[in-house]
């Protein structure tokens, strides 16, 4: 598999595996250790977490089954974000939910997930929310202890708009890799409201979380689901392809702004499914028979 160049020194795998229901899938360690092997066999080098998934148990299940064999570490990506404190019995005295980004919770998120992971270093860290608290300054100077400390090598956020991706990149000596959002063919937000033109404009690779529309495209539920089921068969079957999850990957892996899809299953055919996306070209009137369909009228 391809892989999309973040920095001089780091590089993603074309589709991400994404761990959030990891506590989901009821797998011992040793099928979570054998599902990373089939993940790499497959070229997805790049695993992305978070320190709430599964109320705080995903990266542990994780670095238990990674310490099986850690060797693979250095076959790897991960990818982990902080700044969200959950309303958990692990917990109990935080009262609401809420956003997190001193540098004390920074610093206690990434030493958690350090030794969760039973890692030594963390591949990239995203500030999970924008936090309408946070003082950029503090979280800047967070990020570049962390850095020299060898602890974090590469930062970026996730669901960030284009303006506050610019403010907090304004206090930093680096510059952010990524800006992990939602994007799919049924959420084009990202299209629309500059955070695609700001990643080209930047050489930001973007991160897709719900790549697949969390599945509601396949039920044709409205109006806009039936639209969009419409032409994604069409197009499958003008190119000969048969599973049209691949093809949604597809859609968003022919993007020019190299747009990395996070496939979250548990299930190693799924993954297989969209590691075969990689090879799918689209014609510019296939993307955007696709683009139409979700936008629900014809480009001006």
């Amino acid at each position: 598999m391809d892989r999309i160049k973040l920095t001089e020194d780091l590089s993603f795998s074309k589709i991400v595996h994404g761990l959030w229901r990891l506590s989901e899938w009821n797998m011992s360690k040793e099928q979570i250790l054998r599902f990373i092997e089939e993940c790499l066999e497959l070229g997805i080098t790049t695993f992305d977490h978070a320190d709430i998934y599964g109320n705080y148990t995903c990266e542990e299940l994780f670095g238990e089954a990674l310490a099986l064999k850690p060797s693979l570490r250095g076959q790897m990506e991960i990818v982990t974000k902080c700044g969200i404190k959950l309303l958990s019995d692990k917990y109990p005295e935080h009262e609401v939910k809420y956003y997190d980004t001193s540098k004390d919770h920074i610093n206690k998120s990434v030493e958690n997930s350090l030794r969760k992971l039973q890692t030594d270093y963390i591949d990239v860290l995203l500030i999970h929310r924008p936090d309408v608290y946070m003082n950029p300054e503090e979280v800047a100077e967070t990020f570049i202890q962390l850095k020299d400390e060898g602890k974090v090598r590469n930062f970026g956020v996730s669901n960030f708009t284009p303006s506050q991706f610019n403010m907090l990149s304004s206090y930093l000596p680096f510059p952010l890799v990524t800006n992990q959002v939602e994007i799919s063919v049924g959420h084009i937000d990202t299209f629309l409201d500059g955070t695609i033109e700001q990643c080209l404009e930047k050489r930001v690779a973007p991160m897709a979380w719900s790549p697949l529309a969390g599945g509601n495209i396949f039920n044709g539920i409205d109006e806009k689901s039936t639209r969009i089921l419409k032409a994604l068969k069409e197009v499958a079957q003008e190119i000969g392809v048969t599973e049209l999850d691949q093809l949604m990957f597809a859609w968003l892996l022919n993007h020019p702004a190299r747009i990395i899809p996070i496939a979250g299953s548990g299930k190693i055919e799924r993954i297989k499914s969209a590691a075969h996306a990689v090879n799918i070209t689209l014609t510019r009137q296939q993307w955007f028979k696709i683009w139409i369909a979700s936008l629900g009228k014809e480009v001006a």
